[in-house]
């Protein structure tokens, strides 16, 4: 079968991020199961027009505003494909009515109220809007997500057909649990794209209130993106330079051993389609204190794999890390479910049950063999 992805940044993109790495893991495994897989995707400075990845064809061409027209140009030239997947990343790549077969589109989250975080009114009133139309618009075409939080926004919009797959993580869990007592200084990390909807001065902020509250914390931020200055003016705003460590990037390896060290993994985004690095934390015995925001209450069961916070506040991450500290043996319980929850979560588990899924949207549905399928509206 021949598959293509349609989706804005490709891995080698400087801005790809969690989004990216998902969706190279379910292409890569479709190619492993011997079909062809192709993904387009925007070009950017430095990227060369083709490009294989895990025998995944990379195929990039046109930017913001001429990608769509590139991509139907470049979609002329191919021999028919089976399987259209139009991956939605604010805007869509309408697919469903120039691609002239079976199509599905994927989604990681709903944005919402992360327009106003990027644009200004009334652009982000019209972004809000755009999204709310475009999902009516698509009400027929067969969704995949990862999340309840995100599939349930998408049925509110009008979307009828949504299948839950969740995502996977390259991460192996340890073979046993190290010994990791909770005690001072407590070590905190954050692993993200630093970017304005992740909010990760609210986790600076909650370090701050910690030390305030005579409890000495260390912040370790992995990760870049174009909020790092503004970051780290925050942390000297703040004297916490001494507390808070900028890692940058890092390849996987020092991420995990990063990661297997702290005592908490720090996330405080406006929303998350899932909240991948959660699992990853989880994996090597590092439960997370999360806001009760979209994608990361499922990602972290409160009380159970972690901390969900009572308000989206920095003082509430504090709280909650200063509650834990006076039970420490709630944190033991918190380490061992998480991390054998992570172990269902592995890549192993998960791409059967998303391959399968792909390879059936792909198969012609009765009545259309040889028809020459015009899309799912």
């Amino acid at each position: 079968m021949r598959f293509l992805m349609l989706s804005w940044r490709d891995p080698r993109n400087p801005r790809a991020g969690g989004a990216e790495r998902v969706t190279q893991g379910y292409l890569a495994a479709l190619r492993g199961r011997g079909h062809e897989v192709f993904w387009f995707a925007n070009q950017f400075p430095g990227g060369a027009p083709t490009e294989e990845i895990e025998g995944i064809r990379i195929v990039r061409g046109g930017d913001k505003g001429t990608s769509i027209l590139a991509a139907r140009r470049w979609y002329r030239r191919q021999a028919p494909f089976d399987l259209v997947m139009d991956q939605h990343h604010g805007l869509p790549w309408y697919a469903p009515w120039w691609c002239h077969t079976r199509c599905v589109a994927y989604v990681h989250e709903v944005l919402g109220p992360i327009w106003e975080v990027f644009y200004r009114w009334p652009t982000s009133a019209l972004g809000q809007w755009q999204e709310r139309w475009t999902h009516w618009l698509y009400r027929n075409v067969p969704f995949w997500t990862a999340s309840a939080s995100t599939k349930a926004g998408l049925e509110q919009h009008g979307v009828k057909s949504v299948t839950l797959i969740p995502y996977g993580v390259h991460t192996v869990a340890l073979p046993q649990l190290e010994p990791k007592p909770l005690e001072l200084p407590l070590r905190l990390i954050v692993v993200s794209r630093l970017a304005p909807n992740k909010r990760i001065e609210d986790a600076i902020a909650a370090c701050h209130c910690l030390h305030a509250r005579g409890l000495p914390a260390h912040l370790t931020i992995i990760g870049t993106g174009e909020s790092e200055p503004l970051l780290r003016q925050r942390v000297r705003d703040l004297n916490l330079d001494a507390q808070v460590t900028f890692a940058g990037a890092l390849t996987e390896a020092a991420k995990d051993d990063h990661l297997r060290r702290a005592h908490f993994l720090v996330h405080t985004s406006l929303r998350e389609g899932w909240g991948l690095n959660v699992i990853e934390a989880n994996a090597l015995g590092t439960p997370a204190v999360a806001y009760p925001v979209p994608g990361l209450i499922e990602s972290t069961l409160h009380d159970q794999t972690g901390l969900l916070t009572t308000t989206e506040t920095p003082a509430a991450v504090a709280d909650a890390l200063a509650d834990c500290l006076r039970h420490p043996d709630r944190y033991a319980r918190y380490r061992v479910a998480a991390w054998e929850r992570a172990k269902t979560f592995h890549w192993s588990v998960v791409l059967p049950q998303a391959c399968a899924w792909l390879e059936a949207q792909g198969r012609p549905r009765r009545g259309t063999e040889g028809a020459g399928e015009k899309g799912n509206t």
